[in-house]
């Protein structure tokens, strides 16, 4: 771009873009590719529509990150850290067990619905039977706590008497997920199946509901071995003798 000087000569104008520190230019690639690696997978991934994207070149991406599959261990990590990193502040200790572990599932089932990248990115992992996860320490790491607080939440519930001992908080946190989860994974193909679009707000709004109550359910009555069922049958029993006085 040229400009008319003060003498009537011309003067070089150069408009440069501001430069990016490391840090921004590092998490514009992050960013890029994880959008990348969600829709076409680890294989169908190419660097140079990431560094297009990025405004960046192949050089950074090794610079950074070392070659292509330690950039996707990278977004694998990276998308699961916002996870968990937002689930363990939620402020959920001090509730009681049955209300913290509904609002743990409120979070999951919002967060998997307002970030499908990384639904997707779960998706072509297991597909390729979590290969590139298993060489990262910090994923296994990160989902530890997220254990633990379930853990104290069942453990106060069957202490009061209201949760079953049989409950087990791996079990149960598979559980959550797949309530949160499954209908945005396979919303096209649902879609289609059943001609109705699954991903309309209003539909997705009654579906968590039916899920919060299903789960609801199960914590508070519906997890019953046929043990604590004739215990619980008893019971009732014992009550009702009792409240007719014979």
């Amino acid at each position: 771009m040229t400009d008319i000087g003060p003498l009537g000569g011309k003067t070089d104008i150069s408009v440069r873009r501001p430069r990016r520190s490391s840090a921004q230019a590092r998490e514009k690639i992050m960013k890029t590719a994880t959008a990348e690696f969600a829709r076409h997978g680890f294989a169908g991934a190419r660097i140079a529509r990431i560094v297009k994207r990025a405004e960046s070149n192949p050089r950074m991406i090794y610079h950074y990150f070392g070659s292509k599959s330690q950039l996707y261990i990278a977004v694998l990590e990276n998308a699961l850290a916002g996870l968990r990193t937002v689930e363990l502040d939620l402020d959920v200790k001090h509730l009681d067990p049955l209300k913290g572990l509904l609002r743990l599932f409120d979070f999951m089932n919002n967060y998997f619905e307002a970030n499908p990248d990384l639904v997707r990115l779960l998706v072509t992992e297991n597909l390729s039977k979590a290969r590139y996860m298993r060489k990262s320490a910090r994923i296994r790491e990160m989902s530890s706590p997220v254990l633990e607080m379930i853990s104290k939440f069942l453990s106060r519930g069957i202490a009061d008497g209201r949760f079953s001992k049989e409950l087990d908080p791996l079990r149960l946190y598979v559980m959550m997920v797949a309530l949160g989860q499954f209908h945005v994974c396979n919303v096209h193909t649902l879609s289609m199946i059943f001609a109705s679009d699954l991903s309309r707000p209003e539909w997705r709004a009654a579906r968590a509901t039916d899920a919060r109550s299903m789960l609801a359910a199960f914590l508070s009555d519906g997890y019953r071995t046929p043990a604590r069922k004739s215990r619980h049958a008893a019971r009732l029993v014992a009550k009702v003798v009792v409240e007719s006085g014979t």
